[in-house]
């Protein structure tokens, strides 16, 4: 792919074929000696991609369910200074992700979540819960992600992180695929998952207020110069 300079590969301990898949392509491939969950993962990536001098960076999940042909346009508008950090978002209409496989109360949830967490965040975004994130390198370098958790809440932190150091979000429609070998959380996962996102927006809402400031929304130390709240 002529738009992509390197891939990155994170195996967090993975009990399939990724590791063998990936050291017969051309690809970086990271593996961790331990599973460190789905935040660690994210953060071992980036983490790279910064050491490797990536100007953009474009999180997809490993499960073949994201659309990639939308890269170069989402590579561009990060380019223009339109977005900074940019999700594909699954649900252009309800018949159309319901047809294209998403289960119904996956799609039920996600839209309920994403309705609340536009509202508490001032957003206006297609939904919170992609596996296709797109960042100006700027981004990366003034989020403290790594005070972030190591588990599936990772996203919400860094999303809502995004939104109070003042970067610009938005969204562009990617076609997605769902089929048996897809990954899917377990409803017992997806719950937690959904308590800690409205614990996440507590937080923040404590540390605004100033009666219980947060570390996860306190500048870097090494960030550099960029939008700030």
């Amino acid at each position: 792919m002529a738009f992509v300079d390197e891939i990155i590969v994170v195996d967090d301990c993975s009990t399939d074929d990724t590791r063998e898949v990936a050291r017969g392509l051309p690809v970086t491939l990271i593996e961790h000696e331990q599973n460190g969950g789905y935040g660690a993962n994210q953060k071992t990536a980036y983490r790279a991609a910064l050491d490797h001098g990536a100007d953009h960076v474009i999180m997809v999940h490993g499960d073949y369910q994201y659309d990639a042909r939308v890269i170069p346009a989402c590579v561009a508008i990060l380019e223009l200074g339109i977005c900074d950090v940019l999700l594909g978002n699954r649900i252009r209409t309800r018949s159309e992700a319901l047809r294209g496989g998403m289960p119904a109360i996956k799609y039920v949830a996600n839209r309920m979540l994403t309705i609340l967490e536009n509202v508490l965040s001032g957003q206006n975004l297609g939904e919170w819960h992609s596996g296709f994130r797109a960042y100006h390198r700027r981004v990366l370098e003034g989020i403290p992600f790594e005070r972030n958790s190591d588990n599936f809440v990772f996203d919400t932190q860094f999303l809502v992180q995004s939104v109070h150091f003042g970067f610009k979000l938005g969204d562009v429609p990617v076609p997605v695929r769902y089929f048996d070998e897809a990954s899917q959380i377990p409803i017992g996962q997806a719950s937690r998952y959904a308590i800690e996102t409205l614990g996440t927006f507590a937080e923040w809402y404590g540390h605004l207020s100033g009666l219980r400031p947060r570390e996860r929304f306190a500048p870097r130390d090494d960030a550099a110069a960029g939008p700030s709240v």
